[in-house]
């Protein structure tokens, strides 16, 4: 590990408004969402918000700057007398009674970090920064005595939108991660809107050589341009003829499987639909077609004559 002062950049006779300035300057030029998908500024971070946490305390620093304890935070054993044990044990003491005192690095990142997006996902810290940062290290840079590695890195969340048919078929979808790299994912049978997936070791690396965080991908439903959804179950407008509606058809309707042929009974009631059982999402819901008649475009003189002579002739209530 670096000296913590050298970390800073500041002397060893810094006052705490000193040190507090140069981390705010550091942690500001080095903080994640300031350098996305750049892992040395990512470590770079960590170890200014560990160093801070470092010096920020009292009791650390106290027995740092007295050569008591090394920058891992361990005992200098100097043998038994008062700068030995003894020493050791009542400086760890006043460590102990001081532990909390003054500012930590989250209190200051939460200060200015509202300039980076605010709240608590502003004022995220990399895993390894924190008040136990710093003592997460040995001298040598790896983890610290009885750890058996560094802290895992923080999770992705994205946000993937599929189709209906995607849903209702299964299968695989690209999804781009925050990395910039794009993951084949495959969609979990009987998918629900808003549900959330969990990839393994895909989020965001570990500054300090812990295992990658997961990246956890919402699904969300695109809006559909023919099928309007209503839970497992599906509307559909499938628009006839004046004559089909009257005489009756055989017309086509379109399903997530592909489209089927159903018949229209003659004189039917376009104000009711009809159903197609089993036709929904994942063959748990009904497929309702919403038959709507539409009238040839630019008009009909000779339908327009058929209608008067209905009209005046064979007048009928549909409105009460």
């Amino acid at each position: 590990m670096r000296d913590p002062y050298s970390v800073l950049g500041v002397a060893r006779s810094a006052s705490e408004k000193e040190l507090k300035s140069a981390y705010r300057k550091l942690a500001k030029a080095y903080h994640p969402d300031q350098n996305r998908h750049d892992p040395k500024a990512e470590a770079k971070f960590a170890e200014v918000s560990a160093a801070y946490d470092f010096l920020s305390d009292p009791g650390k620093r106290g027995q740092y700057d007295r050569g008591e304890i090394d920058e891992s935070g361990q005992p200098k054993f100097g043998g038994f007398g008062a700068s030995g044990f003894g020493a050791n044990a009542r400086s760890r003491a006043g460590a102990r009674a001081t532990a909390g005192a003054g500012f930590s690095a989250e209190d200051i990142l939460k200060e200015f970090m509202s300039g980076f997006g605010g709240g608590a996902a502003g004022a995220r810290r990399p895993p390894g920064a924190g008040a136990q940062g710093w003592d997460n290290f040995s001298a040598t840079g790896g983890p610290g005595p009885g750890r058996s590695g560094g802290m895992r890195g923080e999770d992705a969340s994205v946000t993937v939108a599929i189709r209906l048919e995607d849903a209702h078929q299964g299968g695989s979808v690209p999804v781009r991660m925050p990395n910039g790299k794009t993951l084949s994912v495959k969609i979990p049978e009987r998918v629900e809107d808003g549900q959330q997936i969990r990839l393994k070791g895909q989020g965001f690396p570990s500054a300090i050589g812990g295992e990658p965080g997961d990246a956890l991908v919402t699904v969300k439903f695109e809006r559909h341009r023919q099928f309007r959804r209503e839970g497992k179950d599906l509307r559909v407008d499938v628009p006839v003829t004046l004559y089909e509606a009257v005489l009756g058809a055989k017309v086509r309707v379109p399903t997530l499987d592909g489209s089927v042929e159903i018949n229209v009974p003659a004189g039917v009631d376009t104000g009711k639909s009809l159903r197609l059982k089993g036709k929904g999402l994942y063959g748990e819901g009904d497929l309702y077609a919403n038959l709507r008649i539409e009238l040839p475009e630019g008009g009909d003189a000779d339908l327009e004559s058929l209608m008067r002579f209905w009209r005046d002739q064979k007048p009928y209530q549909v409105r009460n």
